[in-house]
């Protein structure tokens, strides 16, 4: 999926600046991402394929957080409550209401979540200047940009591939929307 607006240039050298701020960010990120795996198996598990998938999800998920985790103790970061997320509340308020809507939005908003995580993460690992940091964030990016493609095979195996990309328009239009009003932070989205 290709996103309408990039990330504004001044994300990178914000959240370098800030980095010990976006690893907690990130963190709360992979534990939601977990969380709407598991979320979306439970609501959905008529969806072909949709179980076992997201059953892998929330391992990998996990996996990350518990990667983002170790890194934030070896700094002596702590994870404290999640403040929220503007753009995740922002696309969330999109979904529509309908069961088979629903359906679709929330697949199509946990595919739009994990393309712009994949931009960013992909933008950290290009800008960070310690080896093992680059490999972490190049690595994730990877896999962010894995669970995208996944998120919009799913929605095909349930609704015709053209209502699927008329709706993935939509969405990414009001995702461009919501990003550019956002403030910037040192976050993941």
């Amino acid at each position: 999926m290709e996103l309408k607006v990039a990330t504004d240039p001044r994300w990178l050298p914000h959240a370098l600046a800030h980095f010990d701020e976006l690893l907690v960010d990130h963190a709360h990120c992979e534990k939601k991402a977990a969380a709407n795996a598991l979320s979306l198996l439970q609501a959905h598990p008529e969806v072909p394929g949709l179980p076992a998938q997201m059953a892998r999800l929330a391992r990998e998920e996990s996996a990350h957080l518990a990667k983002v985790l170790q890194l934030m103790e070896t700094r002596g970061l702590a994870l404290g409550r999640d403040a929220g997320d503007p753009y995740a509340k922002g696309l969330q308020q999109l979904i529509r209401h309908g069961a088979k809507e629903r359906r679709l939005d929330r697949l199509l908003v946990a595919g739009i979540i994990e393309s712009r995580s994949h931009e960013r993460l992909q933008l950290l690992a290009d800008g960070l200047t310690d080896p093992s940091l680059r490999r972490l964030y190049a690595e994730l990016a990877k896999s962010e940009d894995g669970h995208q493609k996944l998120f919009v095979r799913l929605a095909k195996n349930v609704d015709p591939a053209e209502v699927v990309e008329a709706r993935l328009e939509v969405l990414l239009t009001a995702e461009a929307s919501l990003i550019a009003g956002l403030p910037l932070r040192a976050a993941v989205h």
